[in-house]
C-alpha cells in the first residue's frame, strides 16, 4: 500500500490579487499556490503572510466581489474540478467561511474546454461575474441586491457565444449602468488575426436577463485591430471630470473611460461610449503577459522576458471631458539598467507605490515604484522552485566509496539537486531537510572575526559577555537583562591588545585566556593573574583548546603542550611524532574532549592521521588514519569528541573536518577509546569549522560552518546533518542569556548575528541562478560533478535566439567547470531532450564516467539537409574538467529518453525504443550499433530501468514492460514485452519502485502503483499490469527519481521515491509496512469526518483518480500524509473522536503520526 506526503509545497504563484479580505481599511494580498490560499498584508519590514488554507482542488480562478453594503470582499475560488465557492472573513471565528453552497459545473459530452485558461471576469461594479470554461459558452452569475442574500450568488443563465478561439475578454466601465463585456478573438485556431466585439451583458436595465450575444442584433463594436498579435484587454476607468454627451459621434473624440488592446506592435484606446478609438505604434516590438493599474492613466506591463514598461494615456481637459490623444510606453528602470523581473503570471499594485510581481517560472518579487522617475527598487524575494524539470538526488553521506544504502532526506545527508524555472528565471537548486536561523539581533561594524567566545561575568548566572578576537586586538561587549549591549575596555584582567585564541570560564570561577605569547587565570573578583604560563621565547602559540581540566596547546605546529588547569597550569610538553613515534609530524588540529576531560585529539599535517591522546602524559591512546587511497593527501583540519546521543544511548562521538570539505564521523568507545563505524559526509568543498553548541541535557550539538553551514545533533537514535542558512557564517559560539535564551551567536565577514536554532525541520533551498532552462540534471558521483542540459532564450537586436547547450557543474557550489559544449549540429535548431550518467567501457576495457545526450532538431517548417530530427550523444570529461565529444550518433527523430542495461543504451525514440550498444575505438570516438527494436502504441516519453526490465511509458498508452534479452547462441538480442497497462494515459514519469512494481505518474496529476503478476495462471493474465494504488496529487508530476534507503527497524513506511511538480511541489513516496495498512487507511477515513476546509469540498473527491476516460470513487490504497499529519493539529477532544474503535490510545497515534512527520 502507498504513501505519499509533501516535503516541500508549491511555491508556484498563478493567481494573485488586492482585495480588502480581512480589515475594510487595510488592503491585503490574496496568492493562490496549487491548491494553497495565502493572505499576506505588506507591513514596514515587506510581506508577512497572515492565513494560509488549505482547499481540496487545484485554485484555477480567484477573484473578488464587493456584496451591496459590504465593507469588505468577498472571494471567489474556482478549482481545476470545477468546483467554485465563495468565502467571506469571519472576525469573531478569524476564519474563512464558505458561503453557503458550492456550485458545481457539469459539462455536457460534446462541450469543450476553453482553448486558453478557464477564467473568470468581475465586472467594475462587483455585482456581476462571469467565467469562460467551455469553447463557445458564458456562464453568467450576480449578487443579489437585497437584503439578506446580498453574499450569495445567483446563477443567471449560460449562453452560446460565436466567438470560439478567444484571447482576451474584459468588463468595460460604463456610463450608462448596463454592464458591458469585449472580448478579443481570432476566427481561425491556426491563423493569427485579433477582432475586437463589445456585448451589454444583460438586455433589461434591472440586470436580470441575460443578453443571447447575437452577432447580428447584441454587438455594440465590432472590430478588426490591425495588430494581429494583440493579446490583452486593459479596462480603464471613467475620468471624475464631467462629460458632455455628444449624439453624433461622426466626429467626436474618445475619452477617458473605455478599453485599452495591447499588441506586440501597437496600443490602441477605444472610447467605452462612443466607440472612437486612438492608436500608438511601438518603437520595439514587446509580447506583454500581465499587467496592473497604478492610476486611471498609468498601468504597468510586464512582457515575456521580465522587462517592466510604464503605459501613459496622454490626455488633454476640453470642454467636452477629458480627452484621449495617444499613450506612450516607457521602459522602468532600476537605477541607470533596465528593470528586469522574473516573468509575471501576474501583475498587482499594492497600494504606496508598491508592486507585487507574481511568477510561475520564477521567485516573486516586491518592488518599490517611483512613476516620476520611472523607476523601481527591489524591496523583497520570495523563493520559487517552479516548475521543476527535473532532478538528481545527491547523497552526502557515504563518500568514501563504500556500498552502503542511501541515507533519509530528513537526515540531511540526501540533497535535492532540481532543474528550476524556465528561461531567465532557470536555476539550479539545492534542496536540503534543515533547521532554521531566526535573527533576533544584528551587530554591524565587526569585520574581521577570527573567534568567538561567550563569558559570565562575576557574580552572573547565565552569560552576558561576548569576545571578539581580531588578528591584532580582543574586544569585549557586555549584554545587559533587557538586551542593551555596551563595549567595554577591560575585562577582569583580559589583555585586550592581542588575538585571543580561546577564553572560558571554568568551574572554579577562575577565568581561562590563551593569546598567542601565554597562557593565563584570572580571578574574576579582582581581575588579578593567579597562574602564568609563558609561551618560551620565540615561539608562539597556533592552536589551542581548553575543558574544565586541561588547556591543550600547539606551540609552533610542531610541539603538544597540555597544562593542568587545577594545578597552577602544571607543564607537560612534547615533539610532535605520528604514532609510530619515529617520524616527526606537524600538527594540523587538536581538541581537548569535553567528556571524558583526560582525553585530546590531535590531527597531523604530513601522515593525514588523528591520534587520540592522554592529556596528561600526550601519549596516543589510539591512531587512525584519515586518507583512504595512498594517492590521497587529504589532511584532518578540525576535531570535535562530543556526545551527540545521550549516553545511555551511544558513546562519544567523533567528528573530523577533512581539507577537501568533507566530515567523518567515527563511533567512539568509552573502554579503550578504540574508534569505529566511520562515515563520511560532503558539506562542502573547503575545510569546515566545527563549533560545539553544548546542550542542557549533557549532550552537544555541532555547527559546521562550510559553504553548506550544517548543524549536527542526534536524533532518534541517528547523526542528523540539517541545512542552515548560515552559509556566510565563520564563527559560533553558544550564547544563552537573559535577553537572548537559548541562542547562538555567530559572525559573518560583515557583521555579528544574534540567533535562536530551531529545530523543527524545514526544506532549506539554495539557488544558483543560470539564467537558462535547467531542463536535463543528471549526476556523477565518480566525477563529483553534475551535467546540466540546458536552453538559453534571449533578445538579439529585437529577435528572439534560443540555443541549447551541456554544461557540467561542481556537486558543492555549482561552479562551472570547463567551457559549455553547445548542442549546433541543426542548421535551424538543436535543443537537449534527456541526459544521463554512465559508466561505459573505454578502449582498454575499463568502465569509466560519460554523459549520454539525447537531442531533437526544431526544423520550423525546414528540414535538415540530411534527414536528421535528432542525435544521440555520449560525452566524456578529460582531467581540465573539459567536455568532449566520442559519439556523435544521427536519429530521423527525437531521443526523447535514455537508460542503461548491461553497457547497452537504450532510447526512446520518436515512434521507438532501440536498444543500441556501445563501443570507443579511440580516446576520442565510438560508435553506436542498433541491436532491437520495440515499437510502442505512440510516442515514448520516459522510461526507467530495473535489471533487464524496461519499463516505457507513452504520451497516450500509459505503462509497458519491455524485455531486452541479449545475443545469444547465435541469435541477436531483443526487445520484447512481457506486460502492458491497456487503461490510456497521458504520462509523464515512471519509476521502478521494487519488485515487479512501477510508479507512474501523468499529466492530470494521476499517480498509479502498477504491478505485474508473474505467477498468474495464464499467459495473459501476466502479460496485463494491476493497478494496487492510485490517488490524484492535483499537479502535474514531470520527474520521479528511486530512493535506495534501507528500511528502518519498526519503521511505519519505506521511502521508494522522490517526485517533483510543475508547481515547485517534492513529494516523498513510500510503501507502508503490512502491519499498519489497515490501522492507516482507517485512520485516513475518520479523519476525513473532522477536516473541514474552505470550499466543504470531500476528501475522496479531490484525491480521487480522474482523466477522460473515468474517475473513481476516492484514493484507492493510497494514504496521503498531509492529511494524516493534520491530526496533530488537532485538539485533544477530536483526537479522541478520531481514535475511537481504532484501537491504539491517543498517545500512540501522535507518536505514530509524528514519525512519518519525521521522515521529511
Amino acid at each position: 500500500m502507498a504513501y505519499v506526503a509533501p516535503i516541500h509545497r508549491a511555491t508556484s504563484i498563478r493567481h494573485a490579487l488586492r482585495a480588502n479580505v480581512l480589515s475594510p481599511d487595510i488592503d491585503d494580498l490574496v496568492v493562490a499556490k496549487a491548491n494553497r490560499l495565502e493572505i499576506w498584508r505588506l507591513t514596514e519590514e515587506g510581506l508577512v503572510c497572515l492565513q494560509t488554507k488549505l482547499i481540496h482542488g487545484s485554485i484555477a480562478m480567484l477573484q473578488c466581489l464587493r456584496p451591496k453594503g459590504s465593507e469588505t470582499d468577498l472571494l471567489f475560488i474556482g478549482t481545476d474540478r470545477l468546483h467554485y465557492f465563495n468565502l467571506v472573513w469571519n472576525p469573531l471565528t478569524k476564519q474563512l467561511e464558505t458561503i453557503e453552497r458550492v456550485i458545481e459545473d457539469l459539462a455536457e459530452p460534446y462541450m469543450r474546454h476553453s482553448s486558453s485558461q478557464n477564467k473568470c471576469l468581475v465586472d467594475p461594479t462587483g455585482r456581476f461575474l462571469a467565467m469562460h470554461l467551455w469553447e463557445g459558452v458564458l456562464n453568467v452569475f450576480k449578487l443579489p441586491i437585497r437584503k439578506g442574500s446580498t453574499n450569495k450568488l445567483e446563477r443567471l443563465d449560460q449562453v452560446r457565444l460565436t466567438e470560439l478561439f478567444m484571447k482576451a475578454s474584459a468588463f468595460i466601465h460604463s456610463r450608462t449602468g448596463h454592464p458591458t463585456i469585449a472580448f478579443l478573438y481570432k476566427t481561425q485556431l491556426e491563423q493569427e488575426e485579433a477582432r475586437l466585439v463589445i456585448y451589454r451583458l444583460t438586455h433589461d436595465d434591472k440586470g436580470n436577463t441575460v443578453s443571447k450575444f447575437d452577432p447580428h442584433k447584441d454587438r455594440e463594436l465590432d472590430v478588426v485591430i490591425p495588430d494581429p498579435y494583440a493579446s490583452m484587454l486593459i479596462p480603464v476607468p471613467l475620468d471624475e471630470e464631467k462629460r458632455y454627451h455628444v449624439r453624433n459621434t461622426e466626429g467626436a473624440k474618445a475619452h477617458l473611460g473605455g478599453l485599452l488592446v495591447i499588441g506586440e506592435t501597437l496600443l490602441t484606446y477605444f472610447d467605452g461610449l462612443t466607440h472612437r478609438s486612438v492608436s500608438s505604434v511601438l518603437q520595439d516590438p514587446r509580447i506583454f503577459v500581465s499587467w496592473a493599474e497604478y492610476d486611471g492613466t498609468h498601468y504597468l506591463l510586464a512582457d515575456d522576458y521580465g522587462r517592466l514598461d510604464l503605459l501613459t494615456i496622454d490626455t488633454n481637459l476640453e470642454t467636452t471631458g477629458v480627452v484621449v490623444t495617444g499613450m506612450t510606453l516607457e521602459p522602468l528602470k532600476i537605477g541607470r539598467s533596465p528593470a528586469i523581473t522574473s516573468r509575471a503570471s501576474n501583475l498587482v499594485y499594492l497600494g504606496d507605490n508598491t508592486l507585487f510581481v507574481a511568477s510561475h517560472h520564477g521567485d516573486s518579487q516586491l518592488y518599490q515604484i517611483d512613476v516620476e522617475s520611472a523607476t523601481v527598487t527591489p524591496i523583497q524575494s520570495f523563493s520559487n522552485n517552479a516548475p521543476i524539470l527535473d532532478f538528481s538526488i545527491m547523497d552526502m553521506g557515504n563518500r568514501d566509496g563504500d556500498t552502503q544504502a542511501g541515507n533519509a532526506f530528513s537526515s540531511g545527508q540526501s540533497r535535492i539537486v532540481a532543474g528550476c524555472g524556465a528561461y531567465r528565471d532557470g536555476s539550479l537548486r539545492s534542496i536540503r531537510s534543515g533547521v532554521g536561523l531566526e535573527d533576533r539581533g544584528v551587530l554591524d561594524e565587526l569585520e574581521g572575526t577570527r573567534g568567538l567566545f561567550t563569558l559570565r561575568s562575576y557574580a552572573s548566572d547565565l552569560v552576558d559577555t561576548l569576545v571578539v578576537s581580531a588578528i591584532t586586538e580582543t574586544r569585549v561587549l557586555s549584554f545587559d537583562r533587557e538586551g542593551g549591549i555596551e563595549e567595554i575596555y577591560s575585562f577582569q584582567g583580559m589583555s585586550l591588545d592581542t588575538e585571543t585564541l580561546w577564553a572560558s570560564n571554568l568551574p572554579n570561577g577562575q577565568l581561562l585566556q590563551i593569546t598567542p605569547r601565554l597562557v593565563v587565570l584570572l580571578d574574576p573578583e579582582s581581575g588579578t593573574v593567579t597562574s602564568k604560563w609563558d609561551v618560551p621565547s620565540g615561539k608562539s602559540i597556533t592552536r589551542a583548546s581548553a575543558n574544565s581540566k586541561w588547556a591543550l596547546l600547539s606551540v609552533d605546529g610542531i610541539s603538544l603542550v597540555s597544562l593542568n588547569l587545577l594545578q597552577n597550569l602544571a607543564v607537560n610538553v612534547q615533539q610532535s611524532q605520528n604514532n609510530s613515534g619515529s617520524q616527526a609530524d606537524q600538527i594540523s588540529c587538536i581538541h581537548a574532549a569535553r567528556d571524558p576531560p583526560d582525553l585530546g585529539v590531535v590531527g597531523w599535517w604530513s601522515s593525514g592521521q588523528i591520534s587520540l591522546i592522554d592529556m596528561a602524559s600526550l601519549k596516543p591512546l589510539h591512531g587512525e588514519s584519515m586518507r583512504q587511497t595512498e594517492d590521497s593527501a587529504t589532511v584532518p583540519r578540525d576535531i570535535a569528541l562530543v556526545q551527540l546521543h545521550p549516553p545511555e544511548i551511544s558513546g562519544p562521538t567523533l567528528l573530523v573536518a577533512m581539507e577537501d570539505g568533507n566530515v567523518v564521523t567515527f563511533n567512539v568507545s568509552t573502554k579503550g577509546f578504540a574508534v569505529s563505524g566511520r562515515k563520511s559526509v560532503t558539506l562542502g568543498s573547503n575545510p569546515a569549522r566545527l563549533h560545539i553548541l553544548p546542550q542542557q541535557d549533557g549532550t552537544s550539538n555541532v555547527f559546521v560552518t562550510t559553504e553548506h553551514a550544517s548543524l549536527i545533533y542526534g536524533a532518534e537514535g541517528r547523526i542528523i546533518f540539517s541545512a542552515t542558512t548560515a552559509d556566510d557564517a565563520t564563527f559560533v559560539a553558544p550564547f544563552d542569556s537573559h535577553a537572548f535564551p537559548d541562542s547562538v551567536i555567530l559572525s559573518t565577514d560583515q557583521h555579528i548575528r544574534i540567533c535562536h536554532v530551531d529545530k523543527e525541520r524545514l526544506t532549506h533551498v539554495k539557488a544558483l541562478p543560470v539564467n537558462e532552462t535547467v531542463r536535463r540534471v543528471a549526476y556523477s558521483p565518480g566525477l563529483k560533478a553534475f551535467g546540466l542540459g540546458s536552453i538559453k532564450k534571449e533578445l538579439v537586436g529585437n529577435e528572439e535566439v534560443v540555443s541549447s547547450s551541456f554544461r557540467l557543474v561542481d556537486e558543492i557550489v555549482f561552479k562551472e567547470l570547463g567551457s559549455p559544449f553547445p548542442l549546433n549540429a541543426s542548421s535551424s535548431l538543436e535543443i537537449v531532450e534527456c541526459v544521463i550518467r554512465a559508466e561505459l567501457p573505454d578502449v582498454g576495457g575499463n568502465h569509466v564516467e560519460r554523459f549520454i545526450v539525447g537531442t531533437s532538431f526544431i526544423s520550423d517548417g525546414v528540414e535538415d539537409p540530411n534527414g536528421t530530427g535528432g542525435r544521440i550523444l555520449v560525452l566524456g570529461v578529460d582531467s581540465n574538467r573539459q567536455v568532449y565529444q566520442i559519439v556523435s550518433h544521427n536519429l530521423k527523430g527525437p531521443c526523447r529518453c535514455l537508460g542503461i542495461v548491461e553497457d547497452n543504451i537504450i532510447a526512446g525514440l520518436s515512434k521507438t525504443v532501440v536498444a543500441y550498444s556501445f563501443l570507443q575505438e579511440t580516446s576520442s570516438s565510438g560508435s553506436l550499433q542498433k541491436l532491437a527494436v520495440y515499437r510502442p502504441a505512440a510516442l515514448p516519453l520516459d522510461l526507467d530501468v530495473s535489471g533487464n526490465m524496461i519499463g516505457v511509458v507513452d504520451l497516450m498508452q500509459s505503462l509497458s514492460l519491455v524485455e531486452f534479452i541479449p545475443a545469444q547462441d547465435g541469435n541477436k538480442a531483443k526487445l520484447e514485452e512481457r506486460a502492458r497497462h491497456f487503461e490510456p494515459l497521458w504520462a509523464t514519469s515512471v519509476c521502478h519502485i521494487e519488485g515487479e512494481r512501477w510508479l507512474e505518474a501523468d499529466s492530470k496529476g494521476n499517480l498509479v502503483v502498477l504491478q505485474r503478476n508473474v505467477d498468474a495462471p495464464t499467459e495473459q493474465d501476466r502479460m496485463r499490469l494491476e493497478i494496487t494504488s492510485e490517488m490524484n496529487i492535483g499537479e502535474q508530476i514531470n520527474r520521479i527519481r528511486k530512493l535506495n534507503v534501507p528500511m528502518a527497524e519498526n519503521g511505519i513506511v519505506h521511502p521508494r521515491a522522490f517526485l517533483a511538480s510543475a508547481e515547485g511541489s517534492l513529494y516523498l513516496y513510500g510503501d507502508i509496512a503490512p502491519q499498519y495498512q489497515d490501522l492507516l487507511m482507517t485512520f485516513q477515513s475518520k479523519m476525513e469526518e473532522y477536516i473541514h476546509v474552505p470550499g466543504s469540498v470531500e476528501f475522496k473527491l479531490w484525491r480521487s483518480f480522474r482523466n477522460e476516460n473515468r474517475e473513481s470513487e476516492g484514493p484507492f490504497r493510497f494514504i496521503d500524509g498531509e492529511m494524516v499529519e493534520r491530526f496533530l493539529d488537532m485538539d485533544e477532544g477530536k483526537q479522541e473522536l478520531v481514535c475511537e474503535g481504532l484501537g491504539p490510545s491517543i498517545e500512540d497515534m501522535r507518536n505514530l503520526i509524528e514519525e512519518l512527520r519525521r521522515m521529511h
